[in-house]
C-alpha cells in the first residue's frame, strides 16, 4: 500500500536541517517503493517553505516521488472526528499537550494508508492509538 509522509520530514529535507535531514530522507527513501503521499493539509503547511511558489513545491515533491493529489474522503473526516474527540477528552483530563488541528487531519488521513512516517510520534500516538507510525 502507501505511506503518508508527515510535514516535518519534508521540511527537514527542504531546509537541509543539519540534525534531521539525512534521517528523514533515508526513511522516505526506504518507504518509497511502497508509495508516498501527502495529506492535503501537509501540502498547505509546506507553502511557507517555498515562499508560496507552487511550481517549486511541486517540483520538490516530484523529485521525492511523493504524491500530493490524493483526495480527502469521508473516512478521513470520520477518523479525524474521532481523533479530535480523543484529543479534547485527554486535554480536559490534562493528559494531552496542545496539538494543532493539522496533526489531527494528518492522522485521520493516514489511517486510510499503511501508516504515518514522522519524527513526531508523540504528536499522533495518543490521538490515533492504532495508527502505524514509523520514525527515522
Amino acid at each position: 500500500m502507501t505511506w503518508v509522509a508527515d510535514t516535518c520530514l519534508l521540511i527537514d529535507i527542504a531546509d537541509a536541517d543539519p540534525q534531521f535531514a539525512s534521517a528523514s530522507a533515508a526513511l522516505l527513501s526506504a518507504k518509497r517503493g511502497d508509495g508516498l503521499v501527502l495529506a492535503p493539509v501537509t501540502y498547505i503547511e509546506l507553502a511557507p517553505v517555498f515562499g508560496g511558489d507552487v511550481a517549486r513545491q511541486e517540483l520538490f515533491l516530484h523529485h521525492l516521488q511523493v504524491s500530493w493529489l490524493q483526495a480527502w474522503t469521508q473516512a478521513e473526516t470520520l477518523a479525524a472526528h474521532a481523533g479530535w474527540l480523543r484529543y479534547v477528552q485527554a486535554k480536559r483530563q490534562l493528559r494531552s499537550p496542545k496539538r494543532p488541528m493539522a496533526d489531527i487531519l494528518i492522522g485521520g488521513f493516514a489511517e486510510r494508508f499503511d501508516g504515518l512516517l514522522t519524527r513526531n510520534e508523540a504528536d499522533f500516538r495518543n490521538v490515533f492509538p492504532n495508527l502505524r507510525i514509523v520514525v527515522p
